[in-house]
């Protein structure tokens, strides 16, 4: 006797994370939808499997509370970097949470490359001619590039910490990733530290 034949099954994508932009750390205008309701639906489709992590994006600390109440949070990304420390509040609760932090512009949007006019700096992300001299002098202990020793200070802030920076080169890259393995003294993260 012949066997009926299933109907095909249809898959449905499954995201693995998807952040919910906020805004909350002043770059982007506030959206006209009210926090909890996006972060409600987003949660929805993580309790109905289609998504497997949620994220936030530019969030305080206040939005990564009201947040944790909707449903889990995996990582947070915020801006964070040598120049720039708006990101240490939320950085301490994710760290006390075990939540993942990306900093985003962790190499403060390229003003750290060396020769560039940081009279074009966008507000708030020039660093200034000392802070460039402490950097240099740090870098120069290790043989490594400016760019190198921000993304190991970065990464020395806290286990949960990740970071991503722009590539624009394979060498570019690789000389990212040798920031992974650079380990600063203690003594150099607290110079880096009062940098900002």
């Amino acid at each position: 006797m012949p066997r009926a034949r299933s109907p095909p099954r249809r898959s449905v994508p499954v995201s693995d994370l998807v952040y919910l932009r906020v805004g909350g750390d002043g770059l982007l205008f506030p959206g006209e939808v009210p926090f909890a309701e996006s972060f409600g639906a987003l949660a929805e489709l993580h309790r109905r499997g289609l998504i497997r992590a949620l994220g936030l994006s530019g969030v305080t600390t206040a939005q990564l509370a009201k947040a944790r109440a909707i449903a889990p949070v995996a990582a947070v990304q915020n801006r964070l970097h040598l120049f720039d420390r708006s990101g240490d509040e939320v950085l301490g609760e994710c760290e006390a949470a075990g939540i993942a932090f990306t900093a985003y512009f962790p190499l403060a949007a390229g003003m750290l490359r060396p020769g560039l006019d940081l009279s074009l700096a966008p507000p708030g992300m020039a660093p200034s001619t000392a802070q460039l001299a402490t950097l240099d002098e740090v870098a120069g202990r290790y043989g490594a590039t400016r760019a190198q020793v921000a993304l190991a200070w970065l990464l020395a802030r806290s286990p949960v910490t990740l970071a991503i920076p722009g590539t624009s080169s394979l060498a570019h890259l690789e000389e990212n990733m040798r920031a992974a393995g650079l380990g600063l003294a203690v003594e150099d993260v607290a110079v880096l530290d009062v940098l900002a």
